[in-house]
């Protein structure tokens, strides 16, 4: 694994090989085998995020426990790349399609550190996730571009991510996606003595005390 970038100047910073192609590929046949064989019906899906043109394909952790897997068990590694202690919040999964894009935003309270793991592409080529240099407040502005605003452009090759503060560096896929199909994960994390710290879990923690009875 390979850090390039000033995660703290700039707000975000390119990860390299952060997992190996070979589990990304492994999560995606897995995902794939859970969904059955059928084409996915977004024919049939009438509402999407204001930060798309179109459906795409969502599922959180809450809803496919193996994205909390990846949340929960890159989590130790994540504290270290930021240099905080971290709790996660939540994880999601998006499959973009050919021509997708995706508009400049900032994140929620929940995403204060975040990675963006690309798991694969149907045809080979990077689609880069865009990062603006300059921290702003947090916002529900959406917008198809930039403005004129310096940002940075990360090509992720599969198995890399893009470790990014959400809440404060507003970010997107301005260039539309070129493969069929691209399929990447959210994940994302707060400091545990920080001022989002409420939002670890994403207000789903443990709550009164854990036991097992046996039988």
């Amino acid at each position: 694994m390979a850090v390039i970038g000033d995660y703290r100047k700039d707000g975000y910073a390119h990860v390299r090989g952060l997992i190996p192609p070979e589990v990304a590929a492994a999560f995606l046949r897995r995902l794939r085998q859970d969904m059955g064989p059928d084409p996915v019906p977004l024919s049939r899906v009438s509402k999407h995020p204001n930060l798309l043109a179109r459906p795409a394909f969502e599922v959180y952790g809450q809803f496919y426990p193996p994205l909390d897997f990846f949340l929960w068990g890159l989590t130790p590694a994540a504290g270290r790349l930021v240099g905080v202690d971290l709790l996660p919040t939540y994880a999601y999964l998006r499959l973009y399609r050919e021509g997708d894009v995706c508009k400049v935003h900032s994140d929620r309270y929940a995403c204060q550190h975040s990675l963006s793991l690309t798991l694969g592409y149907s045809d080979g080529k990077t689609w880069a996730l865009e990062v603006e240099r300059r921290r702003t407040d947090p916002s529900a502005k959406v917008d198809p571009d930039f403005g004129g605003s310096d940002f940075g452009a990360v090509e992720m090759a599969v198995g890399d991510a893009v470790l990014y503060q959400g809440v404060h560096h507003r970010h997107g896929r301005t260039t539309p996606n070129p493969n069929r199909w691209s399929a990447h994960i959210f994940l994302h994390w707060v400091e545990r003595d920080g001022p989002y710290g409420d939002q670890a879990f994403d207000g789903r923690g443990p709550q009164g005390e854990l036991d097992f009875g046996f039988g």
